[in-house]
């Protein structure tokens, strides 16, 4: 028997809980792959429409990880619900990107420090203007130290987050590319404004699978360990961040 959860996407199973950290990769089965492989005793919580999420513990630290689907409507649904239903305070997305600067190479650690948008999300808050979405001062701090702690190359700045994947408008990469961003992607601004609204924690962690401009990419194996510098960073943020 489960028991009752105000949400339609996430019903917590009997006897499980979430953490107050939730590292969120779009895919539940990555999600299900860094429980099994980065989690001691990990736990499943939720398989509601299959979106995977489990609690564990990393150094002795309790963790939660839980897909968010893909596109920034899916994964503000599943944040929302996690900050406002399960008391979850922060989330710290890892993802994959398409690298759009040259200094930006492929196998990069990408760290969001925050995220101009094409998403209509961005107009839905109550302000005059627009809503910059950024990320957690304090996670993204922690993760910058745990990367040259690790001696990853990691990239610190602006990215880009679409609603297309195959966009109408061909300059729209070349014209972020103009503007310094430094990567493509299409969660994070969503991520951070959620964040932001419910007064609470986010941060995303990026690889750079391909390059949007040389058209250089990874392939699965390399995918793999690039993947695995990524989690070591998240994990490592999410123990220090004192949550």
């Amino acid at each position: 028997m489960e028991n009752f959860s105000p949400s339609a996407c996430i019903e917590l199973k009997q006897g499980t809980h979430i953490a107050k950290v939730v590292l969120m990769p779009g895919d539940p089965l990555r999600a299900k792959y860094i429980a099994e492989h980065y989690l001691e005793n990990p736990v499943l919580f939720n398989d509601v429409r299959n979106m995977l999420g489990y609690t564990g513990t990393y150094k002795g630290t309790e963790v939660s990880v839980m897909g968010h689907g893909m596109g920034v409507p899916s994964a503000v649904i599943y944040i929302y619900e996690l900050f406002n239903f399960f008391g979850v305070e922060a989330v710290i997305r890892l993802g994959s990107a398409g690298g759009l600067q040259d200094e930006v190479n492929v196998r990069d650690v990408v760290i969001a420090m925050s995220a101009s948008t094409n998403s209509s999300c961005a107009t839905s808050y109550d302000i005059p203007g627009v809503v910059a979405p950024t990320a957690d001062y304090g996670l993204l701090r922690q993760a910058v130290r745990a990367a040259e702690e690790l001696g990853v190359k990691a990239d610190v700045g602006s990215i880009y987050t679409t609603d297309y994947f195959y966009h109408p408008e061909k300059e729209v990469n070349r014209k972020a590319r103009e503007m310094g961003l430094l990567a493509v992607e299409m969660e994070t601004a969503g991520i951070y404004l959620t964040a932001m609204a419910c007064h609470k924690k986010a941060l995303s962690i990026l690889t750079i699978s391909d390059h949007v401009f040389s058209g250089e990419s990874l392939n699965a194996e390399e995918r793999q360990d690039s993947f695995h510098e990524m989690m070591l960073i998240a994990l490592e943020t999410a123990v220090r961040s004192g949550i």
